[in-house]
C-alpha cells in the first residue's frame, strides 16, 4: 500500500472501519504519524501523561504544529489509561500527534 494516496478516483477519500496503518507507542512530544494527506481513525492511550494534551494536527511537518491546523485536542486530566478515541477525521496536509509528558499514545490511520 506504500505510495497510495487515501483518495479514491473521484477525490473522496476512502473509508475504513478500522485504518490501514499504524503508529504504535508513540511516546512524548509531536510525532510525525503521515506527511500526506490521510484520515486518523482512532488513538488508543496506553500510559497516561503527566502534563500537556493529547493533540492531532492537520500539517506535513512537526513545525507547522499550530493552533490553527488543530484537529483535536484533549487535556491529560480528561484521559483515562486504556481510551479509545475514534476520530474519523480526514487531514488535508499530513498528521501530527502530539503525546503529553509522560504519555504513549498509538494511532491508527488511512
Amino acid at each position: 500500500m506504500s505510495g497510495q494516496t487515501p483518495f479514491n478516483a473521484h477525490n473522496s477519500i476512502l473509508t475504513s472501519t478500522g485504518g490501514q496503518f499504524s503508529k504504535n507507542a508513540l511516546p512524548a512530544g509531536a510525532n510525525l504519524v503521515k506527511a500526506t494527506p490521510g484520515r486518523v481513525v482512532r488513538l488508543s492511550v496506553l500510559t497516561l501523561g503527566t502534563a500537556g494534551s493529547l493533540m492531532v494536527n492537520d500539517c506535513a511537518t512537526i513545525g507547522a504544529v499550530s493552533a490553527a491546523n488543530t484537529v483535536y485536542e484533549m487535556g491529560f486530566a480528561g484521559a483515562t489509561e486504556g481510551l479509545v478515541v475514534t476520530l474519523e477525521f480526514p487531514c488535508l496536509y499530513g498528521i501530527v500527534v502530539t503525546v503529553p509528558t509522560g504519555g504513549v499514545v498509538s494511532v491508527s490511520y488511512l
